[in-house]
């Protein structure tokens, strides 16, 4: 499958154009200027083109992270079949379009020059400057408007052909970032060829973004010591000891209430897509200051979805009195997060890679959990076990709540359903007795688990002329 990368100077429509192509929202989309800074792949379509697309930051003059953003963008065009550059047709050519254009003009790849924003007569009368380029002949385009698709895909499609080689590596290769959550199986999850979905959220400046660049052995994301650099939520095709994997950087999680940049709106929308998205999650906290309450916010949101949750005390090279932190830490999930009882805690420094190997044997461990299927005859003998020990309360009839059977309607977390002839809700306390009996019994510690009460009907009901 070919590779396209799209480059530029910043706000000229990149990561628009790169939605339109994907059919998707994928990057965000904003006035500001320089909202793209890592690289973003997706699955480009075009009528009957495929291929894998790459958005990049915009050029822009000397910043703090300029340099770093332009080499994300040197690696793209490196990988890239064919280079799509884009410039404003609203605007005049600067320095940046001539510098980009004579760097594109040596390599010996085709590039084809897109003049987006292009709606009007205007717009168009204006395209001339930009065959000083040296580009050849640009499209009229308009990314947000639709304009300008058949033209690009008749200049396209010859740039397409593929090789008996480029078709037997595509036959290999699927589309990892389209990949639905398949339904569980009782067959262990690693024998599935499905990537497992890793997401690594958090406050900002925690090192989430040092610790996938650890763990992928290469400078794939931009870091810094200032916050805020991660906007979009990246993912990144990874394999772990032979283990496919979508890892996803996600942007810092500030309070809802210190929100107030519509930028960083978007951002935290992506990052809870992310989590949505995901399979694990792993919390990122620096151990130097850890667990404050956006910490147990972020956590409760993973654990609402449904999703696994491993806690990472990240720096931990640099903390002073490590055994008070840690059980300052332990204490404080037991207290703050009782809904989900045995949560894993690493302590890892994602700087020098300590822990990171025991970190990951932790995500596929509680992977499987949250795939485990128990089997009815043993839940029911349990679910016996529990009320004998511990009768259920008192309904609104005065009489206790009877308990029947129970049953495991899905993993990815494990469900439960008890049905009752009188399925009066059951207050948390007992809930949380049943959880945790499940836990201890079934070994699925550190798993959210869900347990629902379903009324059972009367067999007898239809021909007594009874009410259901």
């Amino acid at each position: 499958m070919k590779t396209i990368a799209l480059v530029g100077k910043t706000n000229v429509g990149k990561s628009t154009f790169f939605n339109r192509l994907c059919g998707r929202r994928l990057a965000i989309v904003h006035d500001k200027p320089g909202v793209t800074r890592d690289r973003k792949e997706g699955l480009g379509h075009l009528k009957d083109l495929e291929f894998n697309l790459i958005d990049t930051a915009g050029l822009e003059r000397t910043t703090e992270l300029a340099a770093a953003m332009w080499e994300q963008t040197q690696i793209a065009i490196n990988e890239a079949d064919i280079v799509f550059m884009l410039i404003d047709a609203r605007d005049e050519l600067n320095d940046l379009d001539i510098r980009l254009a004579a760097d594109l003009r040596r390599l010996k790849k085709p590039v084809i020059l897109i003049a987006n924003k292009c709606e009007g007569a205007l717009q168009q009368h204006l395209l001339g400057e930009s065959y000083t380029l040296g580009l050849g002949e640009p499209i009229a385009f308009s990314a947000e408007h639709k304009l300008g698709l058949d033209t690009l895909y008749q200049r396209l499609k010859p740039l397409m052909q593929t090789t008996e080689s480029d078709k037997a590596a595509e036959s290999s290769v699927e589309s990892a970032f389209d990949t639905p959550v398949a339904p569980a199986s009782e067959e262990s999850p690693d024998k599935t060829n499905r990537p497992l979905k890793l997401a690594i959220v958090g406050r900002p400046n925690v090192g989430k973004s040092t610790m996938i660049n650890r763990l992928l052995g290469q400078n794939r994301l931009l870091t810094g010591p200032m916050a805020g650099v991660t906007r979009d939520a990246i993912t990144v095709p990874f394999s772990y000891r032979g283990r496919d994997i979508l890892l996803t950087d996600t942007a810092g999680l500030r309070k809802r209430g210190k929100i107030t940049d519509s930028l960083e709106k978007f951002s935290a929308a992506d990052t809870q897509n992310a989590i949505d998205f995901a399979e694990v999650v792993i919390l990122v906290l620096d151990a130097n200051h850890p667990m404050e309450r956006q910490d147990l916010n972020i956590a409760s949101y993973v654990i609402e979805q449904g999703r696994c949750l491993i806690i990472a005390l990240n720096k931990w090279d640099a903390v002073e009195g490590q055994k008070r932190v840690l059980n300052e830490m332990k204490d404080v999930l037991a207290h703050s997060l009782q809904q989900v009882r045995g949560l894993p805690l690493m302590t890892v420094s994602a700087k020098t890679g300590y822990g990171l190997d025991r970190l990951m044997s932790e995500v596929f461990n509680l992977y499987r959990l949250w795939n485990k299927r128990v089997p009815t005859h043993k839940l029911n003998v349990f679910l016996q076990q529990m009320v004998q020990a511990h009768p259920t309360p008192v309904a609104k009839n005065g009489r206790r709540i009877p308990m029947k059977y129970m049953t495991e309607v899905n993993a990815r977390p494990p469900t439960f359903v008890i049905f009752s002839s009188n399925p009066d809700p059951l207050p948390e306390s007992y809930l949380r007795y049943l959880s945790n009996g499940l836990r201890d019994t079934f070994g699925l510690n550190g798993v959210p688990i869900r347990i629902h009460m379903r009324k059972r009907e009367n067999p007898f009901a239809a021909k007594a002329g009874l009410k259901k």
